[in-house]
């Protein structure tokens, strides 16, 4: 079976879905930021601190790499890993890709309720927050874009599950 790859901004539901859509299918599900924590052994903004972004990006190629097509998985990828070294294109090549297009309104909304930590690029006390996701949304959009499925707005793992009903 195909992998599936959620792709989107952080705090777009990539993880959450992931795990729900998964179970539903039967899948395995990974999470590419873990992985890279996991072989690294020092969390993700550890890596930007200390190792630098461009550092970061290459690690998610990698890492992305060594996942297997067709291993019935669901996968969760870094909101930057689609922008950088072909990644969007070489998703596209190996498994079937999910843009969910959440408005930068609702991420910021996400992320000061949780008072997220773990987002080396995206600070959530920052007055700047909305300005900053709106505009790397709009950076990112021509990579995000290039999925297989779009998902807009705030959504549910069942109508994730109904749009990837035809490419599975």
């Amino acid at each position: 079976m195909k992998n599936v790859f959620l792709v989107g901004m952080p705090s777009s539901g990539k993880s959450t879905l992931g795990k729900r859509i998964a179970e539903a299918l039967h899948y395995h599900f990974l999470d590419t930021d873990r992985m890279i924590v996991r072989e690294e052994g020092r969390s993700v903004p550890e890596i930007f601190t200390q190792s630098g972004e461009a550092y970061f990006r290459e690690a998610e190629r990698r890492i992305l790499r060594t996942i297997q097509p067709g291993r019935s998985l669901v996968v969760s990828t870094g909101g930057g890993m689609p922008c950088y070294h072909g990644n969007m294109a070489y998703i596209n090549e190996t498994g079937i890709s999910v843009f969910l297009d959440v408005p930068p309104e609702i991420l910021h909304r996400r992320m000061v309720a949780h008072g997220q930590a773990d987002r080396p690029l995206f600070d959530a006390s920052d007055p700047q927050l909305l300005a900053d996701l709106q505009k790397r949304c709009t950076d990112r959009a021509p990579f995000y874009t290039q999925a297989n499925i779009v998902v807009s707005g705030e959504t549910d793992a069942e109508h994730v599950l109904r749009q990837l009903g035809r490419w599975l």
